[in-house]
């Protein structure tokens, strides 16, 4: 990287992270550009602008980010906003006050060592990146000297299959189907699921939003798919949990269910979708369990990043959840649940073509908990690794807040096992359940 410190650090994506990445490089004089495929900062945050997140303000500004924001009036740092506050309050105007390095309507289509495929070894080390993209002006090349990938996972949603592709019949019902918690405060989506049979497919704080908002609905039926033989640790910490926000949506998330407002189906693992006579769908599970007569399914599994942009980098990622091999083990949710994720940067982002870092929920792959000042974090030390500081790139400090729950998903098959000592019982124990992903206004 040090022969090409003329040409500009190149961020992918003007999302909360690739903003305090900006920043971070401001703030160390590097030339930087932010290539976003949206139409303005945030654009992923805007699409689940309706729900609440469960971290508060003084957890979502970047410390480099408040620095170009001299002058802002910070919002109540005690008050979770919403999406779409967050992305008006803070993202267009970090954005705005980056100027004209945040270019919108850049899609990134791939990254390579200029002149060099992934095979090609010579002079590999001493080659600039170039960063192709799709822009309002046609197609472009950027030089680069280094590159960080924080395009986050939001456009890769895991499918309702249970062995993690579409299930038969998935792809033919699509129109059943959605990957996204619905805003039922609009007219057209209540009407879409109120009086309906209503699937809910998975354990995490998107579902546990999607139950609570549906169970507000007059005459809505709704079916909880959980994998697990039991719903075990999925309403989280309750009073335990550190963060007040996350252990209210589950304790929210629990009420619902214990009052019989929902019925909760244990052990389904979707193998099939079947549209009946009428219209309707059944839903087959890999056991043979059915669920019959259902008109709306709600998949909400996790996300997967997207690694198609970087077929000629040179990757070293963990065969199991596609993050970093380095960060994997810290990360990992057949393990760990706690909520305390060690803490981590350049050391454990960087990949085998130097330069080159994946940061933000990308960088967690298939871990789909994360939350956002671990991000600022890590894109803080990798900026500081570009800059040269290697002392401070080390020097990686940060404490998150506990889930107040012990043990790993990965035991899904045992769930009692899961809770029997857990991953706290070998310390020091880095866990992962940590989440942007909101819970639901109140």
């Amino acid at each position: 990287m040090a022969t090409h410190t003329n040409l500009p650090v190149v961020v992918i994506g003007a999302g909360p992270i690739g903003l305090a990445a900006a920043a971070n490089l401001l703030d160390r004089g590097i030339d930087y550009c932010v290539l976003e495929s949206g139409s303005a900062a945030g654009a992923a945050v805007r699409e689940w602008d309706h729900i609440r997140l469960f971290s508060p303000w003084s957890q979502l500004i970047d410390p480099a980010a408040a620095k170009v924001l001299a002058g802002w009036t910070e919002p109540d740092p005690d008050r979770c906003p919403t999406g779409g506050t967050w992305a008006s309050d803070y993202l267009q105007p970090l954005a705005d006050a980056l100027g004209d390095k945040v270019r919108y309507g850049w899609t990134v289509t791939g990254i390579a060592k200029r002149g060099r495929d992934l095979v090609v070894d010579s002079g590999r080390d001493e080659a600039a990146f170039t960063v192709h993209a799709d822009t309002p002006t046609g197609p472009q090349r950027v030089h680069a000297r280094a590159v960080i990938d924080a395009s986050g996972t939001w456009a890769g949603p895991n499918p309702l299959g249970g062995d993690g592709l579409p299930a038969i019949g998935e792809r033919a019902a699509a129109d059943r189907l959605t990957y996204r918690v619905p805003d039922t405060r609009d007219e057209h989506v209540r009407a879409r699921y109120a009086g309906k049979h209503v699937v809910v497919a998975g354990t995490g704080v998107s579902a546990k939003t999607a139950l609570i908002s549906l169970a507000a609905l007059a005459g809505t039926r709704i079916s909880w798919l959980v994998r697990r033989p039991t719903t075990g640790h999925a309403f989280g910490g309750g009073e335990n949990d550190e963060l007040v926000a996350r252990g209210a949506l589950g304790a929210n998330a629990r009420k619902v269910v214990e009052d019989g407002r929902i019925d909760t189906v244990t052990g389904f693992r979707t193998a099939e979708v079947t549209t009946q006579a009428d219209g309707r769908l059944t839903l087959t599970s890999f056991d043979g369990q059915t669920v019959p007569a259902v008109d709306e399914v709600i998949v909400l599994t996790g996300f997967r990043p997207d690694l198609s942009i970087l077929s000629e980098v040179r990757l070293d990622l963990d065969p199991v959840l596609e993050a970093p091999r380095d960060l994997a083990p810290l990360i990992d949710p057949n393990v760990h649940s706690c909520g305390t994720v060690h803490p981590h940067g350049a050391k454990e982002l960087s990949q085998p073509d130097r330069g080159f870092y994946l940061a933000g929920m990308k960088s967690y792959g298939r871990a789909t908990s994360f939350l956002a000042m671990t991000g600022f974090e890590q894109v803080r030390s990798v900026v500081a690794e570009i800059a040269g500081d290697h002392a401070s790139a080390a020097r990686v400090e940060l404490t998150l807040p506990d889930s107040g729950v012990c043990g790993g998903s990965g035991l899904f098959d045992d769930d009692a096992a899961s809770g029997d000592g857990g991953c706290c019982g070998t310390p020091p124990a880095p866990v992962d359940l940590l989440s942007i992903t909101p819970s639901p206004a109140r």
